[in-house]
């Protein structure tokens, strides 16, 4: 059977899909590009904004556009919070972000008897974590290693606790033991991620934490290097990063969620700390790592956010020196309690996203301006413009240099410039 597959959302969702795919050609089955006829098109789903909501319906349609002949099959947030309205789009099977390996059971039943079929289940009541293989299909070079699902956070914006449910963790010894199957198949980076990773080990005995993982997967890894996925800003503490430091292959690169830089709009946010907590955590880190990159997502239009909010985000954001950021305006997700506030015109909502980047942008280039002149690791990942490859330094910024055929390779780079995105360089000797 060919099969198509289209990822929606997060980094849990690709990784996901990777495992399908995996699971898929085991079982003997042809993984085609998602624009080729295919005799099955699956779709994972995403649900974080309304605007998720919209691109998933249209994603399934698309699918029974392709090949009318065909089995549709979605999965995913979109779907296992609103499966009604997935019913009404012509799918012949319904699943949603619970035992991908039944969901592959099920997909091939709907081939062979066309009948519609629906994987379906209490999100909220979940407490096992799915173990799946982890990887890639694209390449050898970064592959993500999920080791927590579930999130009971309940932020008042977010519905996806009610996606994905409770804090589930994988055991510490199945996420070190793929963390060296990962190595031994050749990849050269891990990305440790899941829905929110800042909670791993909740669920575990023996108060084994987020950072018994890091020791334990970083010793794994050998010469691999680990990244982190996103970080409840609470998780860095004087004990992290004394630890985290002592880590050879830990990528100096912290993603912190950080949404708004107003103490007052993130207790509306039903945020668990505060900005004076937040600053800690990016003190603490620019302490215990040599420019370090952090980063952030931001939030714009949140509701209530008056324009003295607003401008406390923005000095407050230039206090931190983000390396990047995600800035986005505020988007109602139906059924969260934020949707029940007093919402911000769209404008004001745009307008403020575009004051928020411009000022991102500023910080960017001059965390690049910073990198000039130093030599970092580049793990190489694919072809720039002629006569040129790209990659990522441990700093997660991407730099180019002249050179062919080096793909996968892990090589020194003088930064010499940047065009205002990505650092330019050249491969020392």
């Amino acid at each position: 059977m060919r099969v198509a597959i289209y990822t929606l959302g997060c980094k849990v969702n690709q990784y996901e899909t990777q495992a399908m795919e995996q699971e898929l050609l085991r079982r003997g089955h042809e993984l085609v590009d998602f624009e080729s006829a295919a005799d099955a098109y699956i779709v994972n789903t995403c649900s974080v904004t309304a605007v998720s909501d919209k691109k998933s319906r249209q994603m399934i349609r698309r699918c029974r556009k392709q090949n009318p002949g065909a089995v549709v099959a979605a999965c995913g947030c979109y779907v296992q919070t609103h499966a009604k309205e997935a019913a009404e789009l012509d799918v012949d099977l319904i699943a949603g972000t619970g035992d991908r390996m039944a969901f592959l059971d099920l997909l091939e039943q709907a081939a062979r008897e066309r009948e519609p079929l629906t994987l379906l289940d209490d999100a909220l009541r979940r407490r096992a974590f799915e173990v799946l293989p982890a990887g890639g299909m694209a390449s050898r070079t970064r592959a993500m290693l999920k080791v927590e699902d579930g999130c009971t956070n309940f932020c008042t914006y977010c519905i996806i606790p009610y996606a994905r449910g409770p804090v589930r963790s994988a055991p510490l010894e199945i996420a070190a033991e793929q963390a060296r199957e990962l190595r031994d198949q050749g990849y050269r980076e891990i990305v440790v991620t899941g829905i929110e990773i800042s909670s791993y080990g909740r669920d575990l005995p023996g108060g084994v934490g987020l950072m018994e993982l890091l020791e334990a997967v970083s010793a794994a890894a050998g010469d691999m290097r680990i990244r982190l996925g996103s970080l409840e800003p609470r998780t860095v503490t004087e004990d992290f990063c004394r630890r985290a430091a002592a880590l050879p292959n830990l990528c100096p690169h912290f993603h912190l969620s950080l949404q708004s830089g107003c103490d007052e709009t993130l207790r509306r946010m039903n945020r668990k700390y505060d900005t004076a907590r937040f600053l800690r955590s990016v003190e603490l880190l620019n302490r215990y790592f040599d420019r370090p990159a952090i980063t952030t997502d931001l939030i714009t239009g949140f509701p209530g956010e008056t324009e003295e909010e607003f401008s406390r985000t923005l000095d407050f954001i230039r206090r931190c020196r983000f390396a990047a950021m995600h800035v986005f305006p505020y988007s109602i997700r139906p059924g969260t309690r934020a949707a029940a506030m007093e919402q911000v015109p769209g404008p004001v909502k745009e307008e403020r996203a575009h004051r928020a980047a411009a000022a991102a942008a500023e910080m960017h280039r001059a965390y690049l301006d910073g990198c000039v002149g130093r030599v970092y690791p580049v793990l190489f990942e694919q072809p720039g413009k002629t006569g040129t490859y790209v990659g990522h330094a441990p700093n997660y910024m991407e730099a180019e240099a002249p050179g062919e055929g080096y793909h996968n390779r892990v090589l020194d780079v003088k930064i010499t410039g940047h065009d205002g995105e990505k650092l330019l360089g050249e491969v020392m000797p």
